[in-house]
């Protein structure tokens, strides 16, 4: 994509964060931890303001690469806030490349200009979507490292995760809690005040259906953990199951429309 004279500031930043990001995910094995961290916290950094550029272009773009965008940037925060308590915590090189391939998606694909005359509630609930996103992505990376744990524990060799196995399984299930009452509020938001976000009332598209099973997959884990003590694979199998309904749900009708069609809605 060739920049233009508005989104020059962001195509320049979003170049930055892809480097920044290259130091810590191909460089992993030559760096010492705290050049990792500091490379990834620079990335982190650009990446965010990346984003704010973007984001305050004229007219603001959004589609399902900016949308992965944003997770990935509040994932690397969730990262960045608990690498304090815990250093020893070893995620930063997955981080790193997924970081730098969303925001080369968000280059190629930005996604379409939101309507001037769009309600002054929608950024409210597209924050409310994107931040669910971000916490239940959060809780597939703790419980992926969960897994690791316990598979560790099982053949006796020592946990790599550099955190605790039952904090690792009560930080997944707070991620969990808290995307699910996002992600409730946000298809509540969307059900009962559709018309005036969208200029339209709710329809039952793939985006919905997709949300809603999602929704259900994410409620059925909560209930079966608090009545019947659900827990290990089986319990990160369902947040597996119930992230990915969610992807499809914008990000995946958005790629379908953005990309594999060929226009923007």
């Amino acid at each position: 994509m060739v920049p233009t004279p508005s989104s020059l500031p962001g195509w320049g930043m979003s170049m930055a964060a892809i480097l920044a990001y290259a130091v810590p995910a191909l460089g992993i094995r030559h760096l010492t931890p705290a050049k990792a961290r500091l490379a990834l916290r620079c990335a982190w950094v650009l990446h965010g303001l990346a984003l704010v550029f973007t984001l305050l272009n004229s007219p603001p773009h959004f589609g399902f690469a900016p949308a992965l965008s944003i997770t990935a940037w509040l994932m690397l925060t969730v990262y960045a806030v608990e690498q304090q308590l815990f250093p020893q915590m070893r995620a930063r090189w997955v981080l790193a490349a997924l970081g730098a391939v969303t925001v080369a998606l968000a280059l190629v694909f930005p996604g379409h200009p939101l309507h001037v005359q769009a309600s002054a509630w929608l950024p409210l609930h597209l924050a409310l979507g994107i931040a669910c996103y971000g916490l239940f992505a959060a809780a597939v990376v703790h419980g992926a490292l969960m897994s690791q744990a316990e598979q560790r524990m099982r053949t006796g060799a020592e946990s790599d995760s550099g955190m605790p196995l039952l904090l690792l399984e009560r930080l997944t299930f707070r991620f969990v809690t808290a995307g699910f009452i996002l992600l409730t509020a946000t298809l509540l938001a969307g059900w009962l005040f559709g018309e005036q976000l969208y200029g339209h009332a709710w329809r039952w598209g793939h985006k919905e259906i997709f949300s809603l099973l999602s929704w259900l997959v994410f409620a059925v884990l909560l209930v079966g953990r608090g009545r019947f003590g659900w827990r290990g694979n089986h319990a990160v199998r369902m947040i597996y199951a119930g992230a990915l309904l969610l992807l499809l749900g914008y990000v995946g009708s958005r790629f379908v429309l953005e990309v594999v069609l060929g226009r923007l809605q």
